[in-house]
């Protein structure tokens, strides 16, 4: 007989497999770091965070789904945030854009002595 929950548990892990392997195609595949970055973070946080879903389930046992949430939760959270990090590194530092990036917000905005942006400091009085 087919155990229902062992199916589930092999359909999640196919699924994260299948989104980190999405991932390593991204980072060959795209032309410029932080477009990589993008690819990267997103789709490897979504694989990593199926697959410790998948270990849960096949284990079937409250103290690892206990585990198995706090590590999906922690790289959900941390992920995304370490993946900014790292792209406004590479910015402030200089690494070029793809030549089909059609917009770059940045430019001509951003103070690379102070690290700040021009024009985002708006106060109660300069609001619409």
């Amino acid at each position: 007989m087919i155990n229902v929950r062992l199916v589930i548990a092999l359909v999640l892990a196919g699924s994260g497999c299948l989104f980190m392997l999405l991932a390593g195609v991204g980072l060959l595949r795209m032309p410029d770091f932080l477009t990589r970055m993008h690819a990267s973070s997103k789709a490897a946080t979504l694989g990593a965070a199926l697959v410790v879903a998948a270990v849960a389930i096949a284990l079937w046992d409250g103290a690892v789904a206990l585990r198995a949430l706090l590590v999906s939760m922690f790289l959900l959270i941390t992920a995304p945030v370490a993946a900014h990090a790292i792209a406004r590194a590479g910015y402030i530092s200089g690494v070029p854009l793809a030549e089909e990036t059609v917009v770059d917000e940045l430019a001509g905005r951003y103070d690379r002595d102070t690290h700040e942006l021009a024009g985002t400091a708006a106060g109660p009085s300069e609001a619409p």
